[in-house]
């Protein structure tokens, strides 16, 4: 019974521990939607887009509130996007999205995570042409014509089309500098965008032994960890 118990709360801890990060990332993306555009949503398109991500994460509204209020006073820390390359073990390429208010702090740590795991950081360019950077939208399919709304959302840059019919969604991929017209698009269609993302997808894998991978997952899991780091890309398999 005490292991049971021991699990569980494992278990529990580490899914509030995952959903405070998310907190965490959707605060920092209100802020620098709010010091970009202002603090009202319905002028400020990129606001909208993180409040609709903080709801998909079930962030509470009065922590959404709360945290537009902050990014509206001058004296808030300014956030900036980063993206460092480097290789993980076996030669592993790796993408590391941050958002952070102290690039020195986090560039030191995204070092150490590399070398102390048998990586190396590298520089700007050396992994990124590896991959395609992607923009992706979730809506409900619910009443939707596969066929009509494929061929109306084609016109503002969808490239790939996954149907979820167990959730009732639809996600739709586009390249990354279509993302505003897909907003756009979908907003004008009257189409309540549930969730978005932007993402990095590989155009070649990298097939590793069960022992490869673990040394990368090992890696990878501790950037995780890291408040700084939105997310990890990489191409093994």
């Amino acid at each position: 019974m005490g292991r049971v118990f021991e699990k569980r709360k494992h278990t529990m801890f580490a899914r509030f521990a995952k959903m405070a990060k998310t907190f965490t990332r959707i605060g920092k993306d209100i802020a620098m939607a709010v010091k970009a555009g202002g603090p009202h949503p319905e002028t400020n398109a990129r606001l909208r887009i993180c409040i609709q991500n903080g709801r998909a994460a079930n962030m509470p509204k009065a922590n959404i509130d709360a945290a537009i209020k902050r990014a509206s006073d001058k004296d808030v820390s300014n956030y900036e996007e980063a993206i460092y390359e480097g290789y993980a073990p076996h030669g592993v390429p790796v993408l590391v999205e941050c958002t952070t208010d102290n690039p020195t702090r986090t560039v030191a740590n995204v070092r150490m995570y590399f070398t102390r795991n048998g990586g190396t950081l590298g520089t700007n360019g050396s992994v990124s042409f590896m991959f395609d950077r992607k923009a992706l939208f979730k809506i409900s399919s619910v009443g939707l014509n596969r066929e009509e709304t494929e061929f109306e959302l084609i016109d503002f840059g969808a490239e790939e089309f996954t149907w979820d019919d167990e959730n009732s969604d639809l996600i739709i991929q586009t390249p990354f500098a279509e993302f505003g017209n897909m907003q756009k698009g979908l907003e004008d269609k009257k189409i309540e965008i549930k969730e978005t993302s932007k993402v990095f997808i590989p155009s070649t894998f990298k097939e590793l032994t069960d022992e490869q991978e673990a040394e990368v997952l090992t890696m990878i899991e501790k950037m995780e960890d890291d408040d700084d780091i939105v997310a990890v890309y990489h191409n093994a398999r």
